[in-house]
Formats: C-alpha cells, sequence, structure tokens
C-alpha cells in the first residue's frame, strides 16, 4: 500500500515538472515567432531586443532565418 502512495506522489511530481517545462518552451517559442515576425516587418533589432527581452545575439540568429526562404509544401 505505501509503494502505491509513493508512485502516485512521484508521478504527480513529474507530471508538473513536465507540463512546467513544456510551458517554459511554449513561452520560449512564442517569444521567438514574435521577434521573428518584427524582424521580417522590417523592425530594427535593438528595437526588436528592447520590445522581446532577447539579446542581441538571440535577434542575429533570428535575422539569418528570417533571411531564408520559407519552405513550400510539395502538392499532394
Amino acid at each position: 500500500m505505501e509503494e502505491s502512495v509513493v508512485y502516485q506522489e512521484i508521478l504527480r511530481e513529474g507530471l508538473a515538472k513536465g507540463k512546467a517545462e513544456g510551458l517554459a518552451k511554449g513561452k520560449v517559442e512564442a517569444t521567438n515567432q514574435i521577434a521573428l515576425n518584427m524582424l521580417r516587418s522590417n523592425m530594427s533589432p535593438d528595437l526588436v531586443a528592447q520590445l522581446t527581452g532577447l539579446t542581441l545575439k538571440q535577434i542575429q540568429k533570428l535575422q539569418k532565418i528570417s533571411t531564408k526562404k520559407p519552405r513550400t509544401k510539395k502538392p499532394q
């Protein structure tokens, strides 16, 4: 019986940790997408950094992405 209680507690902790990590990853991805959209709208990197809280180094990485052509889907 005690093993079941311990197992349930470990399971709850694992689920909570996974949820927190997922939310954090989602926030990072959303911020990067917003910054990428700003760069594609010709906003200056300094302004994008100021508004998003990203570093200029992070902005420079996103600029490299924004200059690449988007992939097109093959017709089905």
